[in-house]
């Protein structure tokens, strides 16, 4: 008997939204208030908890015993890394960056942009910059790798299920426009088509993650280390706004081009995607609509 879960999509992101947003703007109030200003951080941290928090909820509550074996095996079995993966992993981050400063610098952008920066780009008050990048990288995916984005997929095809995550990954981040000093703050100051790139860029990088993440038999810590890869090369060279927006060209090209490539897994169903990485036992997932076979017990 193949046993299954039921998931509930919409009540996790809604209440994903609800509990961020809360916590977000709490934290932007917070950050334009002198006293509180160095400690606003800390509620824009805590919000950045919210999904795996929620996942982990879910995970633990009674009942749902195959689903807290399946994450705690993605989670911790090493052996779902796929060695073939490591070039993507290593290049595609700063290869696009590269490439970007390029660009830019053929149609008159400063040539000093591939020099290292000299500093973040932004503030996170008492806790470093550098933490902050990685337990934001940490967090978000053991929440959206642990149950969102399975949650989705067992309601779409796996295309569809990447780019309702994506877009609604994008829109996760809004509050944060309004929190004093933050990156997406500093931006939308500079900027309002600048803030507005931060966000269109979120929707290929969800893609791309993904991407790397089924490739990876769902591993969690490959989702969280290219992530955090992708954090660090936003920040590492000196890249100049309009250089980022010349990036989400280069991360939508190299998006599409990973979903025509792979188009047998993103868009296939009724079979095994064992090439993928696919995992053959996803007990949450609508075997129709993802061409997943669960094993018999």
């Amino acid at each position: 008997m193949v046993r299954t879960h039921s998931y509930r999509p919409i009540r996790y992101f809604a209440l994903t939204f609800l509990v961020t947003y809360a916590l977000w703007f709490a934290g932007a109030y917070a950050s334009h208030q002198p006293e509180t200003q160095d400690t606003a951080i800390l509620f824009v941290i805590v919000g950045m908890m919210v999904p795996f928090m929620i996942s982990l909820a879910i995970v633990l509550s009674r009942g749902q015993s195959e689903l807290r074996r399946d994450f705690f095996d993605r989670l911790c079995n090493l052996r779902l890394v796929r060695v073939r993966t490591l070039p993507a992993l290593l290049l595609i981050m700063p290869l696009t960056v590269l490439a970007s400063i390029a660009i830019s610098v053929a149609f008159g952008g400063s040539v000093e942009q591939f020099q290292f920066a000299e500093g973040f780009s932004f503030s996170s008050g008492c806790v470093p910059v550098l933490l902050t990048l990685l337990l934001a990288a940490t967090f978000e995916e053991l929440g959206w790798r642990g149950y969102a984005f399975d949650s989705l997929q067992s309601k779409f095809s796996l295309f569809k299920a990447t780019i309702v995550f994506s877009v609604l990954w994008s829109l996760w981040h809004f509050p944060l426009v309004f929190v004093f000093d933050s990156y997406q703050y500093v931006v939308t100051q500079e900027s309002i088509w600048y803030g507005l790139n931060f966000f269109v860029s979120i929707i290929p990088m969800g893609v791309i993650i993904t991407w790397f993440c089924i490739k990876n038999g769902k591993s969690i810590p490959a989702a969280i280390l290219f992530h955090f890869l992708i954090n660090m090369c936003q920040e590492l060279l000196s890249m100049t706004q309009m250089t980022k927006c010349i990036e989400t060209g280069v991360l939508l090209v190299i998006a599409v081009a990973l979903v025509v490539l792979d188009r047998r897994m993103f868009f296939s169903t009724g079979h095994l995607m064992e090439d993928a990485g696919q995992r053959p036992f996803q007990s949450t997932v609508n075997l129709e609509k993802t061409g997943i076979v669960a094993p018999a017990n």
